[in-house]
């Protein structure tokens, strides 16, 4: 299984000039899904993937406002959730029984990190992976 690599390239920011004394404005949660135990039909049956996207987004409290979902010849699914609260990703490699998610949103007015964890979890429960990289990332 690859390793997830993570490198900060350049920080420059001075973070409290930005913040105006809030915590953080969102959390950015990444998945690597390996040898995932779904049924295989769910990595490229694009309507079922993009159903099971949207009524997770709805159960957890998040709003979609646009979606893009978009299959491969012969391959995975490339979808892709915009939210009010920002967006959720997903790709599949059928071949490889691969998946990653990507679930990110802000907290502004209300602290959207649970809903944040749910639907990603949600996700790795509809994927079923054997080994999984997993890594958050707090937001400016």
């Amino acid at each position: 299984m690859p390793q997830l690599k993570v490198r900060q390239i350049n920080s420059t920011l001075n973070r409290s000039s930005v913040m105006d004394d809030k915590k953080s404005t969102g959390s950015h949660l990444m998945g690597d899904f390996y040898d995932c135990k779904c049924e295989p039909e769910l990595l490229c049956d694009l309507n079922s993937l993009k159903d099971h996207c949207l009524h997770f987004v709805k159960t957890v409290g998040l709003n979609a406002v646009g979606h893009k979902f978009h299959k491969f010849d012969g391959g995975g699914i490339t979808g892709m959730i915009v939210l009010a609260e920002s967006h959720m990703s997903v790709h599949t490699w059928p071949e490889n029984n691969y998946v990653t998610v990507d679930v990110y949103v802000c907290s502004y007015t209300q602290d959207n990190r649970p809903r944040a964890i749910r639907l990603y979890d949600l996700l790795r429960g509809l994927f079923l992976p054997n080994n999984e990289n997993s890594l958050e990332v707090e937001r400016l």
